[in-house]
């Protein structure tokens, strides 16, 4: 036997007693990923189109540079490339011509598909961007914006909105409208604002989030565009005055625009001068006016664009009073007071700018209404029409600019009754009764239905049960795992949730109800147990990125919580909490609202 056929006999031989011993011990099946062979084969892609080894298709440009390459490795690159070699004339042609790119930009791309990188500069960047487009070479389009979008100033950022605009760079584009928006009252000293179209122009000045302290700075801008080019623009400024917010304007500053030679001349300015004034008007004899269009609404800008009205108690006169807090910030201030203690209350918001507060005087029943217009240039609290019942430790919600009372204390039992107040004629109306009595219940607001959360009727309460406001009825769903007086309850993507409460101790425990499935599933606790703390949702994009929060604050303890807040993000299912720290304090009412006007 000779010494290969024996190596033959004992490789097999060691084959056999390898299998045995693996099959012996049940290996399983294991997969191995090798991170760099995509990059491998890229780099040796790459040398092989520097070397000119197998490439199957040359790009002649207008100075009659050649760039070669690998029809395959293009087509799983670029849809541009995909579409041109499934053209039957130029699938067999081994020579294409691309009179519209630069040599160098094309070699530039070229190299990325097979690198994966690219290097963008201030003299590149406009061509990289444009060829990209032409080529379908997504990444190198944001990558172009991205610099692009670091560049942007007072200067520039009508220029590059236009380049953006041209070459339907989404990206850029937003950033530069953003970019006008903020820095409103400084670009428009430039000379390219005076350039803008009529409906560049528009969309500027009708935006709810443009940065400008006051109005009457649109209608200087507005005025300045018009009479940079009189004869062909004056036939635009009845469209524009239409986005100027006249009726947010003081009377007397009012009254300086009505001056104007230009709007006297026009009958539609003209009815935009008497609209601002009559809804002047109508705020110092009525107070309350729920805004008729978007001229009638406050701007929101400077990023965080709510603040939470919040309702405090402390043990030195006044006994009650108000601070904004800026979620943003951390920051409080001091707002408009209320001469009673409104604890027992019932508080609610129409159109993130009225504030309602009713009932529960001194700890006292009382139909008693206040409303606060934070819109205004100097806010302050005034009556409003009382409701039909007294009551306190009342729910309430608010439905299609309707305010519901629901149930409550009217000093000698609980209720079951609900009243509703119409913020277009101003008046109270009893609507159906619940099947229960509860007072310190949860209230909330969802697809278009009143939620009566849990409560307190001699016991505590773990049903719920939601008015439908088309029918005029109540109907039971299911009930929640705890008993929950004082529960807090709030809001968020189609979901209802309930925070804490008390059924003979204070609660942390926490459920959300999702009415698809009309069950209650419970969520992490909070960290502190509370009645009747203050629940608040809102929106925080621009602070905490992509991400809506509820916000939890106050209540009853055991523990010292009453200066605290807690955000839940349903996401990640957790809390975090921070303290609100002032000596003293008790919050026990709350409300999201824009930013007042004098709010720093």
């Amino acid at each position: 036997m000779s010494v290969k056929e024996m190596d033959t006999i004992q490789a097999s031989s060691c084959a056999n007693n390898l299998k045995q011993v693996l099959q012996s011990n049940k290996c399983e099946p294991t997969n191995f990923r090798n991170d760099s062979h995509s990059v491998r084969i890229l780099e040796n892609l790459q040398s092989l189109r520097k070397n000119e080894v197998l490439c199957d298709i040359r790009f002649e440009t207008n100075d009659g540079t050649l760039v070669l390459g690998h029809k395959n490795v293009l087509i799983a690159a670029s849809p541009y490339f995909r579409a041109m070699f499934s053209n039957f004339d130029k699938s067999n042609k081994d020579l294409v011509n691309i009179r519209e790119l630069d040599s160098t930009i094309l070699q530039q791309l070229i190299d990325y598909i097979y690198t994966g990188e690219i290097i963008v500069t201030k003299e590149n960047v406009q061509e990289l961007l444009s060829a990209a487009n032409v080529l379908q070479l997504d990444y190198v389009n944001e990558a172009c914006a991205e610099f692009l979008q670091k560049q942007l100033n007072s200067s520039n950022c009508f220029d590059f909105k236009a380049f953006a605009d041209l070459h339907n760079c989404t990206d850029l584009l937003s950033s530069s409208e953003a970019y006008i928006k903020q820095h409103f009252l400084e670009v428009i000293k430039s000379e390219d604002f005076l350039s803008l179209s009529s409906e560049d122009l528009v969309k500027f000045i009708s935006s709810n989030d443009l940065a400008v302290p006051f109005e009457e700075k649109v209608f200087e801008c507005v005025i300045k565009w018009v009479k940079h080019d009189l004869d062909r623009r004056n036939d635009f400024l009845p469209n524009l005055m239409e986005h100027v917010r006249l009726p947010l304007l003081k009377p007397d500053i009012l009254f300086n625009i009505s001056e104007e030679p230009l709007l006297k001349n026009s009958p539609k300015c003209n009815d935009y001068i008497i609209e601002a004034f009559y809804f002047n008007h109508q705020k110092t004899v009525q107070h309350f006016t729920i805004p008729k269009t978007i001229r009638f609404k406050p701007r929101q800008f400077d990023g965080f664009q709510k603040v939470i009205l919040m309702f405090n108690e402390c043990d030195t006169l006044p006994k009650c009073h108000t601070e904004w807090y800026d979620p943003a910030t951390k920051q409080r201030e001091n707002a408009p007071g209320i001469n009673d203690c409104r604890k027992t209350a019932g508080f609610c918001v129409l159109s993130d700018q009225f504030v309602f507060v009713m009932g529960g005087v001194n700890g006292r029943s009382s139909k008693s209404v206040s409303m606060l217009d934070v819109s205004s240039q100097s806010p302050f609290w005034v009556p409003m029409v009382d409701m039909l019942v007294s009551r306190r430790r009342l729910g309430v919600g608010v439905l299609d600019d309707s305010i519901y009372a629901v149930g409550g204390h009217d000093g000698n039992s609980a209720l079951n009754t609900v009243e509703v107040f119409n913020a277009r004629t101003q008046k109270w109306q009893m609507v159906s009764s619940m099947s229960v009595k509860r007072y310190n219940l949860g209230v909330g607001v969802l697809n278009n239905s009143l939620f009566a959360v849990g409560g307190y009727n001699g016991g505590h309460l773990k049903s719920v049960e939601y008015y439908d406001p088309t029918l005029g009825t109540w109907t039971s769903v299911a009930d929640m795992s705890k008993n929950r007086e004082g529960a807090g309850v709030g809001v968020l993507d189609g979901l209802m949730y309930a925070f804490g409460g008390y059924d003979g101790k204070y609660l942390k425990s926490c459920e959300v109800y999702k009415p698809s499935d009309g069950v209650w599933s419970s969520i992490a606790d909070m960290h502190l147990g509370r009645y009747r703390p203050v629940k608040l949702h809102f929106d925080i994009v621009g602070v905490v990125v992509l991400d809506d929060y509820l916000y939890v604050m106050g209540g009853k303890s055991e523990e010292s919580i009453n200066d605290t807040v807690e955000m839940y993000n349903p996401i990640t299912n957790t809390w975090t909490m921070e303290r609100l720290s002032r000596n003293g304090i008790r919050i026990y009412g709350g409300v999201v609202v824009d930013r007042p006007h004098h709010y720093n």
